[in-house]
């Protein structure tokens, strides 16, 4: 799947075109351009700018024969908002082998000429993180950026074009939750009118719901809040998750199956259309994978890692240490930067994952890692109202707190399981970005409530 920019024609007060619209080919037409000035190089005979807007940079000529351009060029600062009318001149040492000799010259909205941080760092070594994001809308002027963003829009619409084809519907789930949406104290608590509720850890529970009304099939993309108090590169108190759930489902093998064919799809999608542009800015290449995924059991997985001397200090689970030797596994056993780890201990499961007939004591469960990473949580539910309440029992649930939760599988509820996905996480993978903050929008923490 690519996507290509049509041409923007469509004059309005500001501009006619669009950086990415121009080319050699309309060399001697007049355009007028909207955007930043980047760059301003003042010499005494002619100003260099560089306009820059969503689609690129654009080298603009700025000549003494336009008095008022010029006089307005002398005393521009940087990231001011301008618009620039001109004709598009060959120019075979600027960017894209042309310029605009600009005409005429309008300034929208002066910058203070003392920038927070710099939008061109120099040297190669970036402003410290915390000082970039409490400017967060200057640093997010850099057009690599800027990609970060183009990349999260086009994996999410092309999973939400691969879902939607797959006869998924999508729903949108409430984040004020009468009881904690998971076990565990990572949860946000809110006063509300006369009471107090939750902001949701996740939609699991709305879309088991779902399964219950019929639904069959539903995806979901929307906020996911957790008090975790944790200063990890890979953690957020609030991100954008991505989950999925569907019926009929013969094991949690079926959920593995459909997740993995929509990764592909959506690295596919960013392959094609920004591969190029994400190698030159991130050097590294989107690697589209192959089918099917790798996979190991909890245990097997766990004899690898003893192997190779990695420390256990979690029964059952895995450390951020064992991710990342399973990730090396993945690379050098399978080829692959993918795999699932299966089949994890009940013992540190939610109450809803279904349980092995052969084996309560493992469940039909998965995580799956990305370069070392887990980027998804996901499993076969149970369905079945009395072993859903004995197990809820035997994790030491209050009954009551669930009640509304049980009650969807008194009347009817067919097989089905799903996953949840860090959407922020994959964005980060794949660019290599060194933190979930650099793949926020505005990144939300421990210590950041602002902007």
């Amino acid at each position: 799947m690519s996507y290509s920019r049509g041409v923007h024609t469509t004059t309005n007060q500001f501009r006619t075109h669009m950086v990415g619209d121009l080319s050699p080919s309309l060399i001697g037409t007049t355009v007028k351009l909207a955007g930043w000035v980047q760059v301003v190089r003042a010499q005494s005979k002619i100003i260099f700018l560089v306009l820059r807007d969503f689609d690129g940079l654009v080298q603009c000529v700025v000549l003494p024969e336009h008095e008022a351009a010029f006089s307005a060029a002398k005393n521009i600062s940087q990231e001011s908002v301008v618009s620039v009318e001109g004709v598009i001149v060959e120019a075979k040492q600027a960017p894209g082998g042309f310029e605009i000799q600009v005409t005429s010259l309008e300034v929208i909205s002066a910058s203070n000429p003392e920038l927070p941080i710099p939008v061109v760092e120099r040297g190669g070594n970036e402003t410290d993180q915390a000082i970039r994001l409490d400017y967060r809308w200057i640093d997010l002027r850099k057009p690599e950026k800027l990609l970060v963003f183009k990349v999260w829009t086009l994996l999410e619409q092309s999973l939400r074009d691969y879902f939607i084809e797959q006869r998924f519907l999508q729903i949108h789930s409430p984040k004020l939750m009468s009881s904690p949406s998971e076990s565990g104290a990572e949860v946000f608590k809110v006063k509300y009118f006369d009471r107090f509720a939750y902001l949701a850890q996740s939609p699991q529970f709305y879309k088991q719901m779902a399964m219950a009304a019929g639904f069959e099939r539903v995806f979901e993309i929307g906020p996911v809040f957790r008090a975790e108090p944790s200063f990890t590169t890979r953690h957020a108190t609030e991100f954008t998750g991505f989950d999925f759930e569907m019926s009929f489902i013969t094991s949690h093998e079926d959920v593995i199956d459909i997740w993995s064919k929509a990764i592909a799809h959506g690295l596919q999608s960013v392959a094609d259309t920004y591969g190029k542009e994400i190698k030159e800015r991130y050097d590294i290449d989107v690697v589209v994978p192959s089918l099917p995924f790798p996979q190991l059991t909890m245990i097997e997985a766990k004899a690898l890692l003893a192997k190779k001397n990695i420390a256990d200090d979690r029964s059952g689970d895995l450390s951020p240490e064992q991710e990342r030797a399973l990730g090396e596994i993945a690379k050098e056993k399978y080829g692959h930067e993918f795999i699932f780890i299966t089949e994890y201990p009940a013992s540190v499961r939610p109450f809803y994952h279904m349980r092995k007939e052969e084996d309560k004591d493992i469940t039909l469960s998965f995580d799956l890692l990305w370069k070392g990473l887990e980027i998804t949580t996901g499993a076969q539910r149970e369905h079945r109202h009395d072993v859903l309440e004995a197990q809820a029992k035997e994790k030491g649930m209050n009954k009551d707190s669930i009640a509304h939760y049980l009650d969807f599988f008194r009347y009817g509820c067919p097989p089905h399981g799903g996953a949840g996905i860090g959407f922020g996480r994959m964005v980060m993978l794949m660019l290599n970005l060194e933190s979930i903050r650099e793949a926020s929008f505005v990144y939300r923490g421990v210590k950041r409530l602002t902007p």
